[in-house]
């Protein structure tokens, strides 16, 4: 018996001789199966990695199951990567003078109050003014441009050349070329450059059709001033109006342009420009998805307009015009509300001289039918001055042709 401290008496369990040998044999017959097992398992791995190799073990590949193709814009990247530069522009702007340089201060408002900026926008002459007016300064802006033949003509935005009395290239191996503008086009805002050193240059080909919503594009230029940037997304419409002018006939894309970008390509996949970046929707100043190109047989039509002439001549009509509504349609006897409703002919104008007059209503170009005033804008447009064309249009009830020569457009 064993006394515990506490006085209690703890039980002592104690067996035979026999008993203990019975244990050690199960513990025995127990611990070899649990070896056996080991050794099945392990025999068992060094026969898969003798058969597959440990040093050569793939992932196990899944049949049936097919691999997602992403397309690939590398090798067209390649091509057409060298054909894009850099511009850079000092531009001469004309500023009133204030502090350091800057707008002069509105009289009895100290600089940079909240006021004088909305007095400066919405007219503040007479209200007198500090300090000299009118001091040109120079302006440093940058945008994208592309090389379109091999003697060096490059294509970009008119908005970022204007005004330009300086002009530098930097191609995408580095190289600074100097170039001048060969003219620009403000209606459309497109400029043709040609650099001042002769050589072999990279360039790139217009395509020759426009491409469908939702084939993928490549953008290609300088946001914000990083150079060799590239983007990809896809048209994501046609025959965009932004409202910049007459002639909007803009692609839509979502591919990543952001300000800088200007004036640079977007490329289909055969490594063609079908269009010249131009404008973004944004809030922000930043992408949004919303991008601006203009097509490729613009910038073809403008381009060799400007290599042969410096400038752009455009057909011209001589007319105010307002949409054919339901109403007007109607009140005029026409079935379908389309057309151009002349709401005045310019006194000697073109139209004037063929004989049109307001309330006339010109409903086809050459026998093509014309579905709105923007459209004869747009059509008429295409046609180079002096051109005979035949009209048709909608008075007292009846069509009628009538034989019309295009006019000039005024510059803007």
């Amino acid at each position: 018996m064993i006394t515990s401290e506490n006085n209690t008496t703890p039980e002592v369990t104690t067996r035979s001789p026999a008993t203990a040998r019975s244990i050690l044999k199960r513990g025995a017959i127990v611990a070899g199966a649990a070896t056996l097992s080991i050794g099945l398992m392990a025999g068992l791995a060094d026969n898969f990695l003798n058969t597959h190799g440990a040093a050569n073990a793939q992932p196990v590949q899944l049949s049936g199951l097919q691999q997602t193709q992403l397309p690939s814009f590398a090798d067209v990247v390649d091509r057409v990567k060298p054909a894009v530069v850099s511009v850079r522009v000092k531009a001469k702007v004309v500023a009133s003078a204030g502090e350091e340089g800057g707008p002069a201060g509105i009289e009895g408002l100290p600089p940079g109050h909240p006021l004088e900026r909305f007095l400066r926008r919405f007219g503040e002459e007479g209200m007198g003014q500090r300090g000299p007016q009118q001091q040109p300064r120079a302006q440093l802006s940058q945008g994208s441009g592309f090389f379109v033949s091999q003697d060096g003509y490059v294509v970009t935005n008119n908005h970022v050349v204007a005004n330009a009395a300086e002009v530098q290239l930097v191609t995408d191996s580095g190289k600074t070329l100097s170039a001048k503008v060969i003219g620009t086009d403000p209606r459309t805002d497109l400029a043709l450059l040609k650099v001042n050193e002769s050589g072999n240059y990279p360039f790139v080909q217009l395509a020759s059709g426009k491409p469908r919503t939702g084939e993928w594009v490549l953008a290609v230029g300088n946001p914000f001033g990083l150079g060799g940037t590239v983007t990809a997304g896809i048209v994501s419409a046609q025959g965009r109006d932004i409202g910049s002018g007459p002639y909007d006939d803009f692609l839509q894309i979502d591919a990543a342009v952001n300000r800088g970008n200007s004036g640079g390509p977007t490329f289909n996949q055969k490594g063609e420009v079908v269009g010249v970046n131009t404008a973004i929707y944004s809030p922000s100043g930043g992408n949004v998805g919303i991008a601006f190109a203009i097509p490729a047989a613009t910038v073809q039509s403008v381009v060799e307009q400007l290599k042969e002439h410096g400038s752009v001549a455009r057909g011209f009509i001589g007319v105010q015009i307002q949409p054919v509504t339901a109403e007007v349609a109607d009140a005029i006897g026409l079935k379908d509300a389309k057309g151009a409703l002349i709401a005045e002919a310019q006194a000697n104008g073109p139209a004037a001289k063929a004989g049109l007059k307001r309330g006339d209503t010109i409903l086809a170009v050459n026998g093509e039918k014309i579905a709105d005033a923007r459209e004869l804008s747009k059509k008429i447009a295409t046609f180079a001055p002096g051109t005979k064309t035949s009209l048709t249009i909608w008075r007292d009830g009846k069509e009628r042709e009538v034989s019309f020569e295009v006019g000039r457009q005024p510059a803007a």
